[in-house]
């Protein structure tokens, strides 16, 4: 039995019409983004040529993707990418998905080190993931020298399959935060330390999308009772590896700078300040480690 002829045309409208009937926001477009995954054909190509016919094997293959999709499996574990500043990462189920909001951080992140008078930066970033946060830094940042550090095995090697993807030297460690790090007897001490620690607190996670609450990683995304666990620690801890001066970066939830801000100032941090992504939402938090600040509290 002869199987049916597509044309591009015909087949993007049919997916179209299948994501939007299982009520995936956006249908279009990933119905596009599908299309372009399988097929390879650009927009303008598409345009000048709706009526072109789709091969059989192709128009099996996307309405596959379709499939998956209509199943609430995000459209970056389809395609295995997903853009962070530019620049394409792999991804998978066990990292979490870049968002566009993270980016605040990096650009954060890169206005300090081109402000420092110092070269070569070293620069430990704190459950990394894909690496997204510390890769992109070091390609903008060229004189830099990074850390990647995360409790899962199959997370760091996401991160150091785009570190050869995107042509960065990094060095990836496994460890629940900083346990690893007491372990080596010459501790190494970071020009800034930068984290997007899981933050979501525990009771809100069942609310999330499916996409993101059956698809990312838990571990990524668990934050603990109050959404502070991690921020606690992390900041506690920082201060035996950050140099004096040294800077700390994190992404927070909206309602989570005034705790987080608190939390810094309490372990010696100055100039703390909370930063704002593009839709106005408090998403940054950043602070400069003042080690005689630290050791005059110690003393009152």
């Amino acid at each position: 039995m002869r199987q049916r002829i597509f044309t591009l045309q015909q087949i993007i409208k049919a997916g179209t019409e299948r994501l939007e009937a299982a009520g995936i926001d956006e249908a279009a477009l990933d119905a596009w983004y599908l299309l372009e995954y399988v097929t390879g054909i650009s927009r303008a190509a598409y345009y000048g040529e709706p009526k072109r016919e789709l091969g059989e094997e192709q128009a099996r293959r996307y309405l596959e993707c379709i499939e998956r999709r209509k199943k609430r499996i995000p459209l970056q574990h389809i395609t295995g990418e997903q853009e962070f500043m530019g620049y394409p990462f792999y991804v998978n189920e066990h990292v979490l998905i870049p968002r566009q909001d993270t980016e605040t951080l990096v650009e954060e992140a890169v206005k300090l080190i081109s402000g420092r008078r110092k070269r070569g930066t070293k620069v430990l970033d704190m459950c990394t993931g894909s690496g997204c946060i510390l890769l992109s830094i070091l390609k903008m940042c060229p004189e830099a020298e990074g850390v990647g550090c995360d409790i899962s095995k199959e997370a760091l090697a996401v991160a150091e399959r785009n570190a050869k993807r995107l042509g960065v030297i990094a060095k990836w460690v496994r460890s629940d935060l900083f346990r690893e790090f007491t372990q080596n007897p010459h501790i190494e001490k970071y020009d800034m330390i930068v984290s997007n620690p899981p933050y979501i607190r525990t009771s809100d996670i069942e609310g999330l999308q499916e996409e993101v609450r059956f698809h990312d990683p838990q571990i990524a995304l668990d934050g603990g009772e109050d959404g502070f666990v991690f921020y606690r620690k992390i900041i506690k801890d920082s201060i035996s590896y950050i140099e004096d001066g040294g800077c700390l970066l994190f992404e927070i939830g909206c309602d989570q700078g005034e705790e987080v801000a608190a939390l810094m100032e309490e372990y010696g941090y100055e100039d703390v300040r909370v930063k704002k992504d593009l839709a106005g939402l408090e998403r940054i938090v950043s602070g400069r480690y003042n080690r005689g600040r630290i050791c005059e509290k110690r003393k009152k």
